[in-house]
């Protein structure tokens, strides 16, 4: 296998890792485009930024993956493969045109289900009892394109978004070490998508971390399985676990209180923010 030149767009700790594994595999990371850190979501998730300059590796933090720089310095690197891990943003035609072999996306759900927005989330909220990884062409439809490799992930009765993130991780990351040396030789299967099986979520809003305290068992795990973050000073945490109850617990001042924080805070998990 010859050493390919890649051009990578990567965010958060799975993108940060993915990055590592490339440069660790003596990959040629020609530039990595990524999101400029924000300190309103926390520290708590790895920066693809600081990998980037612990790496000497040119990185851009574009408003818009799909400016005219940004496709400039790209076409002028002339990557053999472009890779996004967790990147939020859609690349366009202009960008999956330029890489001599493949644009590749590693993707958190078994596609065709569950393509867009944080299917990690949304398949804890839906009392899925499996979910994975896929790495697959890009297109110029979101997670559309012909699959390369997947792996199934078993989904444990007390999982949260942040201990199935933690496997999803690490699968994710041994699945693409496994499966592009196939890409760079041409050798790598391409699995179209049954798109009549697709099924599109869209992003968590805040109002998808509200609470209803009058939820009933949910065959004995609860839906409410977000990560906590908090220290000995915090006066403000975050809800890891809410115990199943058995029985609905009548509406209080207090619970219309904290179901309202929860409300503005929205969704932790991915915000960053707590319920106060």
């Amino acid at each position: 296998m010859t050493r390919a030149r890649w051009a990578v767009f990567a965010y958060h700790t799975i993108g940060a890792r993915a990055l590592e594994a490339l440069v660790a595999r003596g990959e040629d990371v020609a530039v990595v485009v990524t999101h400029a850190d924000d300190p309103g979501e926390g520290d708590w998730f790895e920066s693809v930024a600081e990998v980037a300059r612990i790496h000497r590796i040119p990185c851009l933090t574009p408003t818009a993956p799909n400016l005219p720089e940004v496709g400039q310095t790209i076409r002028e690197l002339a990557p053999d493969l472009i890779l996004s891990v967790w990147y939020r943003r859609l690349l366009g035609p202009e960008l999956l045109a330029l890489p001599r072999i493949a644009a590749l996306n590693l993707h958190g759900s078994l596609l065709p289900a569950y393509r867009g927005r944080a299917p990690l989330n949304w398949v804890l909220v839906n009392g899925e009892p499996r979910t994975g990884v896929t790495l697959h062409h890009m297109t110029a439809a979101a997670d559309a394109g012909d699959v390369v490799a997947q792996r199934t992930i078993d989904i444990e009765p007390d999982d949260t978004a942040f201990t199935l993130y933690e496997r999803m991780t690490k699968v994710g990351i041994e699945l693409l070490l496994e499966a592009y040396p196939a890409v760079l030789d041409g050798t790598a299967p391409r699995v179209p998508q049954d798109h009549a099986r697709a099924t599109t979520m869209p992003r968590r809003r805040p109002e998808d971390g509200r609470i209803e305290w009058t939820w009933p068992t949910w065959s004995g795990r609860s839906p409410l399985r977000i990560p906590v973050r908090s220290s000995a000073t915090a006066r403000r945490a975050f809800i890891y676990r809410a115990l199943r109850f058995a029985a609905a617990r009548p509406s209080t001042p207090q619970r219309e209180r904290s179901s309202r924080s929860c409300r503005r805070a929205g969704s932790p998990w991915r915000r960053g923010r707590a319920c106060s």
